[in-house]
């Protein structure tokens, strides 16, 4: 199985994930905009057992009832997202050695986006999660 390195800005956190992604989509939900300071994220989904952490550890916070997100505590780079109790770790694209390696496959809460954003024509676009 492939693996694919990454880490955040500084370096002190670096991870490989191994085999293929369950997905990779641009969200644009509003805690997306306001956690990484961007109009939308673009994450690439691993299970987690397919993760494997290098040098120090993430460090966690709830960003609302349901997920967490993990950041470099020397940089401040946002590492990780997961929903609480999931089984599955989300990782920003851009951290990857080869971010070409995950072109997006679909775009979620699209009503949050902002009004200047121009979603990929083609991509399925949702309104909210993959359910809507």
């Amino acid at each position: 199985m492939p693996k694919h390195s990454g880490s955040c800005l500084c370096g002190h956190i670096a991870f490989e994930a191994e085999g293929p992604p369950n997905n990779v989509t641009n969200c644009h939900c509003t805690s997306c905009q306001k956690a990484s300071g961007a109009p939308f994220v673009t994450w690439v989904e691993f299970p987690t057992d397919q993760i494997t952490w290098l040098g120090a550890e993430r460090e966690w916070r709830a960003s609302s009832d349901k997920a967490e997100r993990g950041f470099c505590p020397k940089c401040g780079s946002s590492v990780t997202f997961r929903f609480t109790g999931g089984d599955a770790t989300d990782l920003p694209s851009v951290l990857f050695e080869t971010p070409s390696d995950f072109p997006p496959q679909d775009e979620l809460f699209v009503d949050s986006k902002q009004e200047w954003v121009e979603l990929h024509p083609g991509l399925v676009h949702h309104k909210q999660d993959r359910k809507s």
